[in-house]
């Protein structure tokens, strides 16, 4: 198959689709991507990359093609307006000039903004081919829930827009569950189906111990009982709530807090930390390329997991819960709904309510006094659980099969 990606984000951004990507070239299938200029989560364009630098890219033999766009910027609400509208406008009037190929059908990877669905129509209905939407964020909800925008009329136009990129989707499916009830709502039930993360590849050897080399290109790590999170810190990560566990339980020395990623609200927690006067505890590493998470994964003694207490976050399953569990490490999971039930249902650690720093701190501790058999077991039982629900090979031959499927009915 001939498949356009589209995707607001790429490589070297840390996305899956960049793995999904590779892994149906592996299969034999020819992959454009189509893209914007890298710029997430620091809100600036990459080392190398700008608007008249770079606009075609090769990444492991999968040709990349750039629209511009302002970049998100950091903290300010309407920076991101302006990098979600020149993003919405600039691949869209640009989509039938750089996806001039012939494609067999199309993949939207879509994370906010929901506006990348435009152009995939777009090139949908100039090539008169099939077009596959995977949601991993809803809209407008994820909007309001974060903050990112208030105004009642932006987000009825987003409201609007999303029932104009669903009804134009031949297949939909869902990365949540939990998804599925909100999106029913709007398009009809047969084209929904639940596709969930995957682990990632760097995490198939997660049994066998890191090698030397790995962990000694690590900056090096405190003492004591070590608690990890890793990924965005923004709004929805509930930062809040994090430090102040950390504040309960700074009588215990031994328990040093890792942080691991960038984002929007990184200069905060710093001065937070500075604050509370956590900086013997509380470390923010910064953000490393997705190949070191495992080794970073090995040397922790709990995987750290929050979002804040919103309708929108109960009904997600977190992109990076399947990559901690991949890890065999017991999980804490500060969240409400769809991500906490899998972390019960597998048995893989320990859970509270969003937004509750007494329970969180509570759970930590519970973690901590206990034995490092009885850890290992639920790191254990976290790694089978991931085996069987969120294979990649699996699930990429079921969406092959499922591409397949779709193309043969529309040109049926």
């Amino acid at each position: 198959m001939r498949i356009l990606i589209v995707t607001n984000h790429f490589w070297p951004e840390n996305f899956r689709i960049n793995d999904l990507a590779v892994g149906f070239k592996e299969l034999g299938h020819e992959i454009t991507v189509y893209t914007g200029i890298p710029d997430y989560p620091d809100g600036r364009f990459y080392s190398g990359y700008g608007l008249f630098r770079k606009r075609v890219d090769n990444y492991n033999g999968i040709k990349v093609i750039r629209y511009p766009l302002i970049p998100r910027g950091k903290g300010k609400a309407w920076n991101l307006v302006l990098n979600y509208l020149s993003s919405a406008i600039m691949s869209s009037i640009l989509a039938p000039f750089y996806c001039r190929d012939r494609f067999d059908i199309i993949f939207v990877f879509e994370t906010s903004p929901v506006t990348i669905g435009l152009p995939a129509i777009i090139v949908k209905k100039l090539q008169s081919i099939p077009l596959i939407l995977w949601v991993l964020d809803l809209w407008p909800e994820s909007l309001s829930a974060t903050g990112a925008i208030e105004s009642p009329s932006i987000l009825s136009i987003a409201k609007r827009m999303v029932r104009f990129i669903y009804g134009h989707s031949d297949r939909i499916l869902v990365s949540s569950e939990g998804f599925v009830e909100s999106i029913r709502a709007i398009s009809p039930e047969s084209l929904i189906e639940y596709f969930p993360n995957w682990v990632e590849p760097e995490y198939a050897e997660a049994i066998k111990p890191e090698p030397a080399q790995a962990l000694d290109a690590l900056p090096a790590m405190p003492e004591g009982f070590k608690v990890m999170f890793a990924g965005n810190i923004g709004a929805a990560q509930d930062f809040e709530t994090i430090l102040q566990a950390a504040q309960k339980l700074k009588a215990h020395t031994d328990i040093q807090w890792i942080i691991l990623g960038d984002g929007r609200r990184a200069d905060w927690v710093r001065a937070q930390v500075k604050a509370l006067g956590l900086v013997q505890q509380f470390h923010l590493l910064g953000r490393f390329p997705a190949e070191q998470m495992p080794a970073f994964f090995s040397l922790a003694d709990a995987l750290l997991m929050t979002l804040k207490r919103e309708p929108i976050f109960a009904l997600t399953a977190p992109g990076k819960l399947q990559s901690y569990l991949a890890a065999g490490k017991p999980v804490i999971a500060g969240i409400d709904g769809e991500g906490a039930r899998i972390v019960k249902q597998a048995g893989a650690g320990l859970t509270c309510p969003a937004e509750n720093a007494d329970e969180l701190a509570a759970r930590i501790m519970e973690l901590y006094r206990m034995s490092s058999e009885e850890r290992t077991k639920m790191g254990e039982r976290g790694r089978a659980y991931c085996a069987e629900h969120f294979n990649r090979n699996y699930l990429f031959t079921k969406l092959e099969t499922l591409m397949k499927d779709v193309i043969e009915t529309r040109n049926g």
